[in-house]
């Protein structure tokens, strides 16, 4: 007798990407989704317990960028469903393959902008990975999707770093 699952999937997708290059490019989704999820999380702590000088500036920037996050969480999840697999959504499965790990402490607001540097850019770096192997497989609603991400993350680490004191 076929499990749950094997029966609630679709026999067949036929949108000129074979099975196995669906799921190659969904193995390295989940790691998108996992590392924004842990990026949304960390972000949105650090929104909730910011302090010191700039907690207003900080408070709305680190608000604005976790809300982002949250529409493309979905929007990721969204197209590994499309490509026919289901998308992990637990911290065991995002801690099994996030390269963002999950803040355990409150740091002082310039370590949080560290912190969240840091994080946008392995999310780049992640959806860099990914464009090759979609432009591989001529799965260009990846790859757009890939280039809107990168832009965001690029933009919220360039924000983000302009807030950072550089020495003389």
């Amino acid at each position: 007798m076929p499990n749950k699952i094997d029966v609630m999937r679709p026999s067949s997708i036929n949108i000129g990407i074979s099975e196995q290059d669906r799921k190659s490019i969904c193995k390295e989704l989940n790691k998108l989704l996992a590392d924004s999820y842990l990026l949304y999380l960390k972000t949105q702590n650090y929104h909730w317990n910011v302090t010191g000088q700039m907690f207003q500036s900080l408070h709305q920037l680190f608000e604005a960028q976790y809300s982002e996050l949250s529409n493309a969480i979905d929007v990721i999840a969204e197209r590994i469903r499309a490509l026919g697999e289901f998308a992990p959504g637990s911290f065991a499965a995002f801690s099994k393959v996030s390269s963002i790990k999950e803040e355990t402490a409150i740091p002082t607001a310039d370590e949080m902008i560290h912190n969240l540097v840091h994080a946008n850019e392995t999310v780049v770096t992640t959806a860099r990975k990914i464009i090759g192997l979609a432009n591989e497989y001529e799965d260009d609603v990846t790859t757009d999707l890939m280039i809107e991400r990168m832009q965001v993350h690029e933009k919220n680490a360039w924000m983000l770093r302009s807030l950072i004191a550089h020495q003389a």
